[in-house]
């Protein structure tokens, strides 16, 4: 098994080995990984947060050894704690780092970073607090920084700068928590999952006081829930349709 570590602020992680390929997610300045298959210009491999699978360009990550991965695995997190920061690299030279991006790795790639930092878990009261400061942030498939973001991607880098765990796509963190009866049963901070006509999950939220959800759809944005769905007062309309609410906390 070979490993891996994002050393870029931002890198695609594609599903297929090729540039024009959809873009699933990213990978995050001090992101690690397993290497699951390396060929000439691409690897797949395995986010070691989240468990998602995709393939990286070779030139835009850092093979580590087994010890260095298990060395990231067994640390405390800790965060990028604001929208844009910048990392001293060699030679003075400054490099953007996003959101939510890992420190862990700031000594092995001897790099220094001066901006403000997330290093414990936070209480739950602090999520709509954080899922603010991606307000207007536009939609981008696969995207996980202010600078575009999908709704899954929205709903775990809010989640994981308060020091909690959500696997990737809106369909997977569906099967994470306990579902509630009713949305008056709703705390701030809970997920709002929606369906298609099919019945498969297709879009997440998180609840706000007062029949509100924060959400990814064009742009991070704040709009009116009920029983129905989501509704968009500016579409006068309702635009998804409730499947559940589900407590993660």
């Amino acid at each position: 098994m070979q490993y891996g570590i994002c050393n870029l602020s931002i890198v695609p992680l594609r599903a297929e080995p090729s540039d024009p390929s959809e873009m699933v997610t990213q990978v995050l300045y001090g992101e690690h990984f397993k290497v699951l298959e390396q060929r000439k210009k691409w690897s797949k491999i395995r986010l070691a947060f989240d468990s998602y699978e995709g393939w990286i360009d070779n030139k835009q990550y850092l093979e580590i050894t087994e010890d260095d991965y298990k060395s990231f695995e067994n640390q405390s997190p800790t965060l990028v704690g604001d929208m844009v920061e910048f990392i001293n690299c060699e030679e003075h030279q400054l490099m953007p780092v996003p959101f939510g991006a890992s420190l862990g790795a700031l000594d092995f790639f001897k790099h220094q970073y001066e901006g403000t930092r997330v290093t414990e878990q936070q209480p739950k009261e602090k999520l709509i607090e954080t899922a603010y400061l991606f307000l207007n942030a536009p939609y981008l498939w696969g995207g996980k920084t202010n600078f575009g973001i999908d709704c899954s991607g929205f709903t775990q880098m809010v989640y994981k700068l308060n020091g909690y765990k959500l696997l990737r796509d809106a369909s997977q963190q569906a099967t994470q928590g306990d579902a509630l009866s009713f949305i008056e049963e709703s705390e701030p901070g809970d997920l709002a999952f929606f369906d298609n006509e099919e019945g498969n999950i297709i879009h997440v939220g998180i609840m706000m006081k007062d029949n509100y959800i924060i959400h990814a759809h064009g742009k991070v944005r704040v709009d009116r829930i009920d029983h129905t769905g989501i509704y968009n007062n500016e579409k006068r309309t309702h635009t998804h349709k409730l499947r559940v609410i589900k407590r993660v906390i």
